[in-house]
């Protein structure tokens, strides 16, 4: 009997034991071995382990091992079909962690789009083209007047939006993640800067012309869920860091009482000022948003040092002059070479992802953007010519056919 009795308890442990490991729950890494996905687009990779600290490497062009992030998730993504070799090592000195990685990725199975597909935000300073581009009709909501920002901009459209004074923005997105190159030019915003081919002075420089900078902001889809509602980098330019470029500047704008009235404003160093009403040339009943319901509104970012000034002493000729490099509606260095001769048509101005700073003014290293906010970069007028506000036409993925 006793051999039959160990028996059974053998296999009563045995079963006890088989039940135990099953009830035992599987703890995933939370990061698998091997991934496909398109070009062009995020592969979020985040561990369920925790550890002291993380590294990402992969492996660079000559093969060796580049560490690309030491954060705990890891957003992927390539420009180019093939397959990348990542690694994550979990640093702890209780349980160590490392994970080979295999990322393939494809071209896209339905090409992409180098254009605009998407308006989240059109929010103007008043001036004297807005409620006319686009046009405002009687009930429109700021969705409305979005849609007809999308509808002007978007795709090969070239149809041009203002954004108004100081401050104005608009913010627009894509059918895909626009990929840091680095060297490269990312790219380009279409503008209707010109440069002084009708100067009446024949010594005036060339580069005073009417130019009225947008600054230009990116921002990445951090959290996600398709909105522009992560962190923002300001592209720096030519103007960066000067004393005189204000990076905390708020303007005020007052509705006004009746139409046909200048908009008041009041800066956040208690200047005021006015958006001056000019009925002979823009005489729609008001230059302030007419479909912002709020009495004011305030507008923030960085402002430029203008360039406005009267050449002819008389007022008759004023003159807006270009900065160097790095804002939209701008001639500058970054300007493409087939609009040397640009008269005041559209113009194509150049910007790189790698000039992206953070909100206190260091690198921002961005390996790729999902979003564009471009904002009327000063706060200025030109006597009969009126406000200074950016206009803008559309926008184009440099990365994606190149040459065509």
């Amino acid at each position: 009997m006793r051999p039959i009795y160990n028996k059974v308890i053998g296999t009563c442990a045995s079963v006890l034991l088989a039940s135990c490991q099953q009830d035992i729950p599987m703890v995933s890494l939370g990061v698998d071995s091997q991934y496909r996905i398109e070009r062009m687009r995020k592969l979020i990779l985040r561990p369920e382990f925790t550890g002291e600290a993380y590294r990402w490497t992969m492996k660079d062009s000559g093969g060796a091992d580049s560490t690309v992030s030491t954060e705990r998730e890891f957003i992927f993504v390539a420009e180019k079909p093939g397959t990348y070799a990542l690694r994550l090592d979990i640093i702890d000195a209780q349980n160590p962690v490392m994970q080979e990685v295999e990322i393939n990725v494809d071209e896209e199975s339905v090409a992409y789009s180098r254009y605009i597909t998407e308006v989240y935000e059109y929010r103007p300073a008043p001036g004297q083209f807005v409620n006319i581009m686009p046009l405002y009709e009687e009930g429109d909501t700021e969705e409305d007047m979005c849609r007809k920002a999308r509808e002007s901009i978007s795709g090969t459209n070239d149809i041009m939006i203002s954004l108004g004074g100081y401050g104005g923005y608009v913010t627009f997105g894509f059918d895909h993640t626009v990929v840091n190159v680095p060297g490269q030019k990312d790219f380009k915003i279409l503008g209707n800067a010109f440069y002084a081919d009708a100067n009446p002075n024949p010594s005036a420089p060339d580069s005073g012309g009417s130019c009225e900078p947008g600054i230009v902001m990116v921002s990445i889809d951090q959290n996600n869920n398709g909105l522009p509602d992560d962190e923002w980098y300001e592209l720096k330019g030519s103007e960066f860091g000067k004393e005189e470029t204000l990076r905390d500047y708020a303007v005020t704008y007052y509705r006004p009482t009746y139409s046909g009235a200048s908009v008041q404003w009041r800066d956040n160093r208690g200047v005021s000022g006015k958006i001056d009403y000019l009925k002979a040339y823009h005489d729609q009943p008001s230059y302030y948003p007419n479909w912002i319901d709020a009495e004011s509104y305030v507008l923030y970012g960085t402002c430029l040092e203008s360039r406005t000034y009267d050449q002819s002493g008389n007022g008759s000729y004023w003159v807006n002059d270009s900065y160097d490099w790095g804002y939209a509606d701008n001639f500058g260095e970054d300007r493409l070479s087939d609009d040397e001769n640009a008269g005041a048509g559209a113009v194509k101005t150049y910007f790189k992802i790698e000039n992206a700073v953070d909100g206190n003014g260091e690198p921002a290293n961005l390996a790729y953007i999902d979003f564009v906010k471009v904002q009327t970069g000063v706060n200025a007028k030109a006597g009969w010519l009126g406000e200074n506000s950016t206009e803008v036409f559309g926008f184009t993925d440099e990365n994606l056919n190149q040459g065509k």
